[in-house]
């Protein structure tokens, strides 16, 4: 029985220890609307365990929240509402770099007219 309660803690302190570094400011740009220049996207995200907090803009300089954010090793999710829509976030850290794939089905068309969206962003604090 001790040799399995050790080793339930083990594999704990190791998820808890491979918990992506995604603490500070995130940076970058993703395509303009319509084909219009890229627009520049910032975040700040705080870990908290697995829990993920942070803070976006909008596109009229609003703060956004993010909502029911989660850390899974170096597996994100978090969830933007804007505009009256909820638009779940996915992605993955890779040292100071974060790739994020917003669900691009809120927009209509149940996601399947939608292609596919990348945005990268750097770690810049």
């Amino acid at each position: 029985m001790r040799t399995f309660i050790l080793a339930v803690l083990f594999v704990f302190v190791a998820g808890v220890a491979y918990a992506a570094d995604i603490d500070g400011k995130w940076e970058g740009e993703m395509a303009g609307m319509g084909g219009g220049a890229p627009m520049k996207i910032a975040y700040t995200f705080k870990a908290d365990g697995n829990t993920l907090t942070g803070t976006t803009k909008d596109m009229n300089g609003s703060d956004l929240s993010i909502k029911d954010g989660k850390i899974d090793g170096n597996k994100i999710s978090y969830v933007l509402e804007m505009m009256g829509m909820s638009m779940t976030h996915t992605g993955t850290v890779n040292g100071d770099t974060l790739e994020l794939k917003p669900d691009m089905s809120a927009m209509g068309g149940g996601g399947g007219g939608m292609p596919e969206m990348v945005i990268v962003l750097k770690k810049v604090q």
